[in-house]
């Protein structure tokens, strides 16, 4: 009886030991630069900077649109590429490969997301 149920347990307990936490792996989440604008992506769903919900191009590990009036760059493309689970690059413009990005790091969760959890 003991042997079947040490025969069941080493293997669960070995899986468990795999498995790692999921790590995001798509543009879609909040994101905050440095001097303090946002943007949230949700699917092709993008609230620009400006606050401006709208639609764009999705893709997992990039998004583009364009800019609305009255926002910086309106009028251009943005086009943004995951770099790794936490780090965007935002470029503007039509020759979007040429510059320096903007880089852009996942926001930290929010006072009111952190008090949602304490509900639950």
């Amino acid at each position: 009886m003991i042997g079947i149920r040490l025969k069941t347990f080493v293997p669960a307990l070995a899986l468990a030991m795999l498995a790692g936490p999921a790590l995001a792996d798509a543009i879609d989440g909040n994101w905050c630069h440095s001097d303090g604008r946002r943007f949230s992506i949700r699917g092709p769903e993008i609230v620009t900077p400006g606050g401006k919900k709208m639609e764009g191009n999705y893709s997992r590990h990039a998004f583009s649109y364009a800019v609305p009036a009255p926002e910086r760059s309106a009028g251009q493309t943005a086009f943004m590429t995951l770099a790794n689970e936490n780090t965007v690059y935002l470029r503007h413009g039509e020759a979007a490969s040429a510059g320096t990005p903007e880089t852009w790091v996942r926001c930290s969760p929010s006072i009111s997301a952190l008090e949602g959890l304490r509900r639950l």
